[in-house]
């Protein structure tokens, strides 16, 4: 850690300590050594209870909004740098820090976990849980993880390799330590747990490299296992494991997919309603991509690409919604869904929404499933739109790439949106988007043969690489497109857009104080106003 001289530093207003980071993050090239917590004999910070920022997107319904108005346009310009930290590896960083009482709880590469005083950056103590280099190999996209959860004086966190580790959040000494994957599987966590009541909630990743996905509950206190959900179907000569394993073998069409494991991991998000006591669960791809090969004689393939609202207490399923039946694209319905009351036809509805890889913006009833409405939210080529009768999208010729490769097709496998989370503002009714455009022409593999622990999409790759002819590939790099879009969820359509300069740019905070923030991939944080995406202050963080 290295802290600038007090010349240069000035002193941030709380609402960056709690909401995204107080730190900017570098990185270096040096890797930890460590067996042990690193712990530092730092005097206790002074408790900042209005800035805490206690779970992964805030709150239960993971709004992503910060009730802070004490940074506003009208001060902003203001902001500076406080401190900094160097992260001991110089590889991916996706989590959303943790803030309770001073403190900043975070995650870095290769699941190692931070603590650090929030308001001099000091590292209290650090924890790495060791996990094997080569386990990279079952990585989709390097070895990245997307934070911890706090509770009562406990953090909580996934690893690569597939377990689950509490820890004690004042000085970082392990409390438990359970496996929930099998290690002959290439299996991978890099999502953030979630607690909801007396259990922490993991899933885990690994779709195209051979696995079936599943979502598991353990018990915050001893980390024994209390119920896990499958969210494909296993081998039907082995029995079903619950009603809703059984509807759903019915919608998967010949073929032996549990060989490969079916995919349908949760590799992200994941949300909850007190009120109505219900886990929203987003599901992954199916293995392989192709539906061709996965289910040679079709079906819905539930529940790829689905929400899942299950009863926390015991795991069991309570409704659905597939965003993509049947999906061949990579098309996933893990990305950020977010809770919210909105006005529709006149009426309060209690709604999730959530805008997956697939294009479309989808706004549910929460405790029906009940598909309200969908519209494009990126350039979509693949359907023309969902018909709000059947909730199904409606394909256009060939999308399924069964008479021959696609022609350009938005989204890709990137999607219209990925793992960066999107923020509901409630004073605007705007939900932020990390949008992008990059599309790709999909090819069923006519050699595919599945191979243990490789990637196994069922796709010919080589139609998607960009063409010799200057022309052709200037035409087609002129589609790809990065942008933030200010989404009105009731009006259905966006109230305003910010233009990148390409895609795969960071999540989005907004706040009361009517700022948006978001990284980008210049390597920025930037602060625009919410309410009309007028840029205000930007700062050189080298990361996005």
């Amino acid at each position: 850690m290295r802290l600038l001289p007090p010349s240069l530093r000035r002193l941030s207003v709380p609402l960056l300590s709690g909401a995204i980071a107080t730190a900017v993050l570098l990185s270096t090239g040096c890797e930890s050594g460590s067996d042990e917590p690193v712990v530092a004999d730092a005097a206790a910070s002074e408790t900042l209870a209005d800035v805490d920022w206690a779970m992964h997107g805030l709150n239960p319904s993971e709004t992503r909004f910060s009730t802070l108005d004490q940074i506003n346009p009208d001060n902003v310009e203001d902001l500076g740098l406080d401190w900094y930290f160097d992260y001991p590896a110089a590889r991916g960083k996706e989590a959303t820090p943790i803030v309770v009482d001073g403190k900043i709880y975070t995650s870095g590469s290769w699941s190692n976990i931070f603590a650090h005083d929030a308001l001099t950056g000091e590292m209290l103590w650090f924890f790495d849980p060791k996990v094997p280099r080569d386990w990279a190999i079952h990585l989709c996209c390097d070895v990245v993880n997307r934070g911890v959860a706090l509770h009562e004086g406990n953090v909580y966190f996934g690893t690569l390799d597939g377990r689950l580790i509490s820890l004690n959040s004042a000085d970082g000494s392990k409390r438990w330590e359970v496996q929930t994957t099998d290690r002959n599987k290439p299996y991978s966590i890099t999502g953030a747990p979630r607690i909801v009541k007396n259990k922490v909630i993991i899933g885990n990743g690994g779709a195209e490299l051979g696995v079936r996905g599943y979502v598991s509950a353990y018990n915050l206190d001893d980390g024994e296992l209390a119920w896990r959900f499958y969210t494909v179907p296993g081998n039907p000569d082995d029995g079903f494991e619950n009603t809703a394993m059984k509807k759903a073998a019915e919608t998967w069409g010949g073929g032996e997919w549990w060989e490969i494991g079916g995919g349908g991991t949760v590799w992200d998000s994941m949300a909850y309603d007190p009120e109505l006591n219900l886990l929203y669960v987003g599901v992954g791809n199916g293995a392989p991509w192709n539906r061709q090969l996965r289910s040679p004689d079709g079906g819905d393939n539930l529940y790829l690409s689905s929400i899942l609202a299950l009863n926390p207490d015991d795991g069991s399923y309570v409704w659905h919604y597939q965003t993509t039946p049947g999906d061949s694209w990579d098309y996933t319905a893990t990305q950020h869904m977010i809770l919210a009351t909105l006005n529709i036809a006149g009426a309060p509805r209690d709604v999730i929404m959530q805008a997956p890889k697939n294009g479309f913006f989808y706004v549910l009833d929460r405790k029906t499933g009940e598909l309200l409405s969908a519209d494009a939210y990126a350039a979509v080529t693949w359907a023309t739109h969902v018909d709000l009768e059947s909730g199904r999208p409606q394909e256009t010729e060939n999308a399924r790439y069964t008479d021959g490769p696609t022609g350009l097709n938005l989204p890709g496998p990137i999607g219209g949106h990925n793992w960066h989370p999107m923020s509901y503002n409630p004073q605007h009714g705007l939900v932020y988007i990390p949008r992008q455009d990059a599309g790709w022409v999909y090819k069923t593999d006519e050699n595919f043969e599945y191979k243990h622990g490789y990637w196994n999409t069922g796709t010919d790759s080589m139609p998607a690489a960009l063409p010799d002819d200057p022309a052709i590939k200037q035409a087609v790099l002129k589609t790809v497109r990065g942008l933030v879009v200010a989404w009105d969820p009731v009006a259905k359509k966006p109230r305003w857009e910010i233009e990148h300069e390409g895609p795969w740019n960071g999540g989005i905070l907004s706040t009361a104080g009517n700022l948006m923030l978001q990284g980008n991939a210049r390597g920025e944080l930037v602060i625009y106003s919410a309410d009309e995406g007028e840029r205000l202050w930007s700062f050189d963080a080298q990361t996005g």
